[in-house]
């Protein structure tokens, strides 16, 4: 288990040359044919090469070869590194999901929800981006009225939820506030450097009672 420390130490951004907190950070290792690995757990053996949480950061490392750089050996890291990227980062962020489910740290329903926001205990609305808009709007509306509102996460289907939770049709999740929420919530914000967390029409709605 990463301790409280470890979580807080800093590596030097190969890009702007700033160092940040890891949580703001890509690891990168050198792979063993010379090209370059995602390495998103910090696991992965050698010496690590640390790149901003976003898109732009990550596109440039690419396009000035910042890693050979880094790595003082000829690297050759893939052009499309960046989606690469989002898309194992998108898939740590529903297993977390997954895992949270089993631990007892995540609801789901409309109702189960709506009760977890009221009440303060939700760290995050999950919301399924092909869910009725009437009841994601409500929900919404609700997140609005209580004085620590849950952030919210619009980014998957509801088909891909299901399968990350093992139920069918879901459209509305409540992640509980506590410490599980807090160490995914650090994944979600990298996954945030590489798409948007909602869809920009769902900016757009009208909330019921405010002349919806």
């Amino acid at each position: 288990m990463t301790t409280h420390a470890e979580a807080h130490r800093e590596r030097r951004d190969i890009v702007s040359g700033h160092p940040m907190d890891e949580d703001r950070l890509i690891r990168f290792v050198a792979g063993p044919d010379g090209t370059v690995v995602p390495d998103l757990g910090r696991k992965l053996p050698g010496r690590g090469i640390w790149v901003a949480a976003d898109r732009a950061a990550v596109e440039q490392a690419v396009k000035k070869n910042a890693f050979s750089r880094s790595a003082k050996t000829r690297l050759a890291p893939p052009a499309d590194l960046a989606d690469q990227v989002e898309a194992l980062l998108s898939r740590r962020v529903l297993d977390g999901l997954g895992l949270a489910r089993r631990a007892g740290a995540l609801i789901s329903g409309f109702e189960k929800t709506a009760a977890a926001i009221r009440s303060g205990r939700a760290r995050w609305l999950v919301e399924a981006t092909d869910g009725a808009e009437d009841g994601r709007r409500k929900l919404l509306a609700l997140t609005r009225k209580v004085p620590q509102p849950p952030e919210v996460l619009g980014i998957f289907t509801s088909e891909q939820l299901g399968l990350a939770l093992g139920l069918e049709n879901v459209i509305h999740t409540a992640f509980l506030a506590g410490r599980v929420a807090e160490r995914w919530t650090v994944d979600v914000r990298r996954l945030s450097g590489f798409r948007p967390l909602l869809p920009a029409s769902w900016r757009e709605e009208p909330v019921p009672g405010d002349g919806a």
